[in-house]
C-alpha cells in the first residue's frame, strides 16, 4: 500500500473588492477583472505553462468574448493572477455571501495543525515540569 502525501500549492490571493465583483457582468468581465487586478499582460497567459496556448485564442476569449474560457484552467489562471475574482464572481451569481467564505484545511494543513497543537501543549508541560524541578511551581 502506497502512502499519497498532498502538497498544497495554492498561492496567497489577493484580495478583492466584493462591490468591485458584483458590478461585474458577466464571468468574461470577471475575468478580465481578474487579470486586470493582476498587472500582467496577456503573454503571462498564453503559452507552455499558461492558461491558452496562442494568442489569439486569448485574444478571442478576453477581448471579444468569441471564445469560451476553458474552465480546467481557470484554477491555474487563478493561481498566476494572484485573484480569485472569477470564483467571487460566481458565487456572488449564485446568491452566495462572498465575504464568509473560507477554505477547507488539506489533510496536510490539517495534520501540521494537530502536531503544532501537540507541540504547544508538549511545551506547556516541559515548561511545568522544569518550574517544578527548580523549585518555581506556582500553586
Amino acid at each position: 500500500m502506497s502512502a499519497q502525501f498532498e502538497f498544497s500549492s495554492r498561492p496567497p490571493m489577493d484580495a478583492v473588492d466584493p462591490v468591485l465583483i458584483a458590478r461585474q457582468p458577466t464571468m468574461t468581465k470577471a475575468l478580465q477583472l481578474c487579470q486586470t487586478l493582476s498587472g500582467m499582460d496577456d503573454k503571462a497567459f498564453v503559452g507552455p505553462g499558461g492558461v491558452v496556448k496562442d494568442a489569439a485564442q486569448w485574444s478571442r476569449i478576453m477581448g471579444s468574448g468569441q471564445h469560451n474560457f476553458p474552465q480546467e484552467q481557470l484554477n491555474r489562471f487563478m493561481d498566476q493572477a494572484g485573484n480569485e475574482a472569477p470564483l467571487l464572481w460566481l458565487v456572488h451569481s449564485r446568491g452566495y455571501d462572498m465575504t464568509s467564505l473560507r477554505k477547507l484545511e488539506t489533510e496536510t494543513e490539517r495534520a501540521l495543525r494537530i502536531e503544532r497543537e501537540e507541540s504547544s501543549r508538549l511545551r506547556e508541560k516541559l515548561a511545568y515540569a522544569e518550574s517544578i524541578l527548580q523549585g518555581r511551581a506556582t500553586r
